[in-house]
């Protein structure tokens, strides 16, 4: 009996002393964990016998009063460790474990450990504990990832975030504030939205503020579920609505010109054009909307006979390229005489990045008002030429505007007009060489230079052969002036003249 007493006695002192072993010797105080700003808990340390807690250390009593069983300390540190396993069977397959904190900025762990049939489960600081990162040297990646400057994160089949890397600790609690479980997946729905491999262009929003933060958002397959990486795109998003709104803009001024616009990128293909365009050229909208190619568009405006029609189709092709070359340097300006009668001018611009621009103006009332304005001119003139008296008309700034052939054989004149007209100073300089000494001259000048109280006035002048001519000078409307020769007696020159009349 005696010695049976003294068995049990050793046996109490050894099971003591491999408790003591377990478990830490002196409580040290430190940081919570995450779990709650109430626990604190630094080298914590928990025993389990299968799922049954059997010791813990003392420090680990505070808000773990409920911990009886494995499952109990698995609810409470799923938070913050997400792959701290759901049994201890899987620490005794794999005899340790080391099991990471969700946000790898906070450098601590959790150390399983299957020792002679007992579970030992520590929660450790390794910074204060001085021990190097046993995570890191098995898996040098880790601290790449880590470091990386866009978020990155592990999403198990269940959707939840099992591991991720600093930026992406920063962005959550950017979103959602500091206080977040960080195993709910801030992306929604990426199963759904996004392919692997390929880029999702995904926005995301936080509590307090409409703004939305964009990103390109990959997925990638990986054994416990995929590993997702994002990168900000934020300025590639605002440089886009800047240029959509810019495009916008110009896109409404252009609807309101009456001139027809096509302008074609750097691969030759329509990228934008006016409501105008599709009036003048009577190409359908949808096919203008196709971004058809050069070729495809001048070849459609052929067919719809809104061009001149060439004389071959090889021609037609060397006229195109010569068009495009010229469009390209800025030179290209052509007038369109229509089969319809319609008259377009068409010019071609060289833009920014190797695009080209097309403007197609009607100019059919601007031909038919100058054909008509020319054809009342050579009316005139005609009506002038049948006239027996030399006519010579004045502008309003003293330039000779017109003639007639009376007046041409009068004084000699070839009437072609130069490049720039003849002055009132000028002419009667020459009317000077072929009279006798005269004020009259000088009064036509100073009365061509009156802008009030003129009226119509006649004298005489005798022309160096002996003819005698009666001048009249008359005022027209906004400042012009008539000077009119008539013979007083039928001389050799107006004889000549009735004769080639």
């Amino acid at each position: 009996m005696v010695d049976w007493i003294i068995l049990a006695a050793i046996s109490l002192v050894s099971a003591s002393l491999a408790v003591q072993w377990l478990l830490p010797r002196r409580r040290i105080q430190g940081d919570n964990f995450g779990l709650s700003s109430a626990v604190s808990l630094f080298d914590a340390v928990f025993l389990f016998d299968g799922d049954r807690l059997i010791s813990h250390s003392d420090i680990a009593l505070d808000g773990f009063e409920s911990v009886r069983e494995w499952s109990d300390l698995c609810r409470l540190l799923h938070r913050d460790f997400p792959t701290f396993p759901e049994t201890p069977d899987a620490v005794r397959q794999e005899g340790a474990l080391v099991v990471p904190a969700i946000d790898c900025t906070v450098e601590r762990d959790v150390i399983c450990e299957w020792i002679d049939g007992v579970v030992r489960v520590q929660l450790r600081d390794r910074i204060d504990r001085g021990r190097p990162s046993q995570r890191d040297a098995q898996n040098p990646i880790r601290p790449a990832m880590e470091q990386a400057p866009y978020p990155v994160w592990l999403l198990d089949h269940q959707s939840q975030v099992r591991s991720c890397n600093a930026a992406y600790v920063s962005l959550v609690r950017k979103v959602r504030g500091q206080d977040t479980d960080l195993t709910a997946p801030l992306f929604s729905g990426i199963h759904e939205d996004a392919r692997l491999g390929a880029k999702t262009r995904i926005s995301i929003s936080s509590d307090d503020s409409d703004n939305k933060l964009w990103f390109d958002l990959t997925v990638v397959d990986h054994p416990e579920g995929c590993m997702c990486y994002a990168v900000d795109i934020n300025a590639i998003v605002a440089a886009e609505t800047a240029q959509r709104k810019f495009v916008q803009t110009m896109t409404k001024t252009f609807a309101q010109l009456s001139i027809g616009l096509a302008i074609f990128d750097r691969n030759r293909q329509l990228a934008l054009f006016n409501p105008a365009l599709t009036e003048l050229t009577t190409l359908p909208a949808n096919f203008l909307s196709c971004r058809p190619s050069l070729s495809s568009f001048f070849d459609r405006l052929r067919d719809q006979h809104m061009m001149p029609e060439p004389k071959n189709y090889r021609s037609w092709r060397n006229q195109m390229n010569d068009l495009l070359e010229a469009a390209e340097d800025g030179n290209y300006q052509e007038t369109w005489s229509l089969p319809s009668g319609s008259v377009y001018s068409v010019s071609g611009r060289p833009h920014p990045d190797g695009a080209v621009a097309f403007l197609f103006e009607d100019i059919t009332a601007e031909i038919t008002l100058t054909r008509r304005f020319r054809s009342e001119m050579d009316l005139m003139q005609s009506v002038l030429d049948k006239l027996a008296d030399a006519i010579a008309v004045f502008g309003d700034d003293g330039t000779l505007a017109f003639t007639n052939r009376a007046y041409q054989q009068l004084w000699n004149e070839a009437g072609e007009a130069g490049f720039e007209p003849d002055t009132v100073l000028e002419v009667t300089r020459k009317w000077q060489e072929h009279c006798a000494a005269t004020p009259i001259l000088g009064e036509i000048r100073d009365f061509m230079e009156m802008r009030d109280n003129r009226a119509e006035w006649s004298s005489s002048l005798r022309l160096r052969d002996g003819t005698n001519l009666t001048c009249t000078v008359s005022p027209m409307h906004n400042g012009a002036t008539i000077v009119r020769f008539r013979a007083e007696s039928t001389p050799k020159v107006l004889e000549r003249h009735q004769i080639s009349a």
